[in-house]
């Protein structure tokens, strides 16, 4: 066993050796693909960080993080509801712009922020929208020609790329002001707003519980699968098998999610809780934040009348 450690120490030189890894073209070694369980649980990790990552912003000592909570979901509405009342496209970039300046200015990367929203937006509102575009649904003037499909002439109106561009615009815009309020408030001060804008007690409550059920469930996954891939021998191609493990899995899962539901709600009243919500934080309304929401409030009423100017 001596003859076998090399210069790391007492460890054998077969156990420190690096393995070589694939060549890019392909020529040494044989590529696998990975499996759909691990990229499923590697994509639950991801948004288990991203989301740790977000109570690292919402601590920076940025222009959204020194408002009131309230206040921040006072203005988010209000700003929200112009957004549903808004039609004209030059509006909608004029708020969006807005929104972007706002992030930039609370310490938010303005890069992963619009890449959050855009790489779902595209993806299902536009896939909803686009049959709205066709000539057949939405008459008029044809910018983009198809050709001739079953006797009949398709293509893009100009209309219908408006309208498709309007609904894509309207959710982009909502969903950045949403993201970008979770983004700059901590989870608990986010639910003490909603309880000071009189929101439900039931309706905070499940979402509180919610929230906090879905990231313990995301980390439970992932132990459970990094435990089960730390005891296998070999790779297990047998498809049948493995869809019979992935069975077995959620039913353990299923079954300590029922034992940490009665177990946290016992720990929960044990605690003295009664269903509201408290942070640490004593909320306090400013001038500033006064001034905050009587701007949103302006900007609000401004892009409705401009909007309403322009038709």
């Amino acid at each position: 066993m001596q003859g076998e450690a090399g210069e790391h120490g007492t460890a054998p030189d077969w156990l420190v050796r690096g393995e070589p890894s694939l060549c890019p073209c392909g020529c040494v070694g044989r590529r696998q693909r990975g499996s759909y369980v691990e990229k499923t649980v590697r994509g639950l990790s991801g948004a288990l960080r991203r989301a740790l990552g977000a109570d690292d912003v919402a601590a920076q000592p940025g222009l959204l993080q020194r408002l009131d909570p309230r206040i921040k979901a006072a203005s988010t509405l209000a700003l929200l509801v112009a957004a549903a009342f808004v039609r004209n496209l030059f509006v909608f970039v004029a708020l969006y712009a807005a929104v972007l300046a706002v992030a930039g200015a609370s310490r938010v990367s303005v890069r992963a922020f619009v890449l959050r929203v855009w790489l779902f937006v595209p993806l299902f509102t536009g896939l909803v929208v686009l049959p709205a575009t066709l000539n057949v649904v939405t008459h008029g003037h044809v910018v983009v020609p198809l050709g001739t499909w079953f006797g009949y002439r398709l293509g893009l109106t100009s209309q219908g790329l408006t309208a498709a561009a309007r609904i894509v615009l309207r959710v982009a815009v909502s969903i950045s002001l949403v993201v970008l309020v979770t983004l700059t408030t901590r989870w608990n001060d986010l639910l003490g707003g909603l309880r000071g804008l009189f929101v439900p007690k039931l309706f905070v409550q499940v979402l509180a519980m919610a929230y906090r059920y879905t990231f313990h469930l995301l980390d439970t996954v992932d132990d459970m699968y990094m435990a089960r891939k730390a005891r296998m021998v070999r790779v297990d191609r047998d498809t049948k098998r493995a869809r019979a493990d992935v069975a077995a899995s959620a039913g353990a899962l299923f079954a300590k999610t029922h034992a940490l539901s009665e177990e946290v709600h016992l720990a929960m009243i044990a605690r003295g809780y009664r269903g509201e919500t408290y942070t640490l934080r004593v909320p306090r309304i400013t001038t500033a934040d006064v001034m905050w929401l009587a701007s949103c409030l302006a900007l609000a009423a401004a892009l409705i009348g401009v909007d309403r100017a322009f038709h």
